[in-house]
């Protein structure tokens, strides 16, 4: 695979068509100029010494030279073959909730930008492990597949919102579902599925397929986000409206702890309640350190190798011709008969 570091640099190249343009505005002002003092096949044999080609060779050398050392001072580079390392790690894959109740704003700055903010410390704490990120509202979609590259994980972290699941609900049984699929086939790793949720609307079993983890060795964890008391749902993320029922009252939308409890237990997992402290994070973080860490293959990309050498070298040989070339006929290329003319 080739690429260039500094891309950037080959807006450079775009100056060659002017430098060529001037270059010929040039020698037809010189050629007008000398016309002034008579026909130029007169004129020749008065100017014995002066080669009609070597300017032109040189500046084609020069202009060589300088599209080469463009493309060196963009560093080519080559390599990025795909590599398979073993690693001590486990496996995480996060369902979570964009739910239009997690847009409330009980927790600072919303549930969901809490959760999102949560997820990305939790990523900073993960070393050779591998992370998968599951969406769920009234169904589940995969985000992210299974993988230890943590700047995509944080990329697609970011542009999470409730627009991603057309169909509104909770199905934390399909999320967790999803994610049991999710896993790489014979880890022998310890895994584990974060659900991140207020549990409102809860639609399917989701304690039975939380069982059906455990029984798999998967754990389940569960962080209930929001509070008890509720609040109420933003039109959106950044809206002061707030979404009414069919009667026009403002729908409220409470934590709902006792499922996110029960969940967790049939996972043997735990289940804690994010507020506007770090202590979840704390407690999950404190959890996947205690988790088994196996050989896990991670697919990665080997270092860029520098090309600029060979470049270097084409620049120096260009230049050094360049030099050795005179503007005027001289006797020892004659010998050759190199630019006779």
């Amino acid at each position: 695979m080739f690429r260039f570091a500094q891309p950037e640099y080959l807006y450079f190249l775009l100056i060659v068509p002017l430098i060529w343009v001037l270059y010929f505005y040039s020698v037809y002002k010189k050629k007008k100029n000398l016309a002034k003092f008579g026909h130029v096949k007169t004129l020749e044999p008065l100017m014995p010494d002066v080669s009609k080609y070597k300017p032109g060779t040189k500046f084609f050398l020069q202009q060589l030279a300088l599209i080469v050392l463009v493309f060196l001072i963009a560093r080519p580079q080559m390599g990025a073959k795909v590599e398979t390392v073993k690693k001590q790690g486990v496996e995480i894959v996060v369902a979570l909730d964009v739910s239009n109740s997690m847009l409330a704003r009980d927790i600072n700055p919303s549930r969901l930008e809490k959760a999102k903010m949560m997820l990305s410390k939790l990523v900073d704490e993960l070393d050779n492990d591998k992370v998968g990120l599951i969406v769920f509202a009234g169904d589940a979609y995969t985000q992210l597949p299974i993988t230890s590259d943590f700047v995509s994980a944080k990329m697609f972290l970011s542009s999470i919102d409730p627009n991603m699941v057309p169909t509104q609900g909770t199905a934390i049984g399909r999320a967790i579902s999803l994610a049991m699929n999710s896993f790489t086939p014979d880890e022998s790793a310890d895994k584990a599925i974060i659900v991140i949720t207020d549990g409102e609307n809860h639609e399917d079993d989701a304690v039975a397929m939380a069982a059906e983890a455990a029984k798999k060795g998967i754990r389940v964890d569960v962080i209930g986000i929001g509070s008890p008391q509720g609040s109420p749902i933003p039109m959106s993320n950044e809206s002061s409206d707030f979404r009414k029922d069919n009667e026009g009252n403002v729908v409220i939308t409470k934590l709902n702890e006792q499922m996110g409890q029960e969940i967790a237990k049939a996972g043997e997992g735990i289940y804690v309640t994010a507020d506007n402290t770090n202590s979840a994070l704390r407690a999950l973080t404190s959890q996947i350190k205690k988790m088994k860490k196996s050989d896990i293959e991670s697919k990665v990309y080997s270092e860029y190798d520098e090309q600029f050498q060979g470049l270097a070298w084409i620049v120096l040989l260009l230049l050094l011709v360049d030099i050795f070339i005179l503007d005027r006929k001289n006797e020892w290329m004659k010998k050759f008969n190199f630019f006779t003319k």
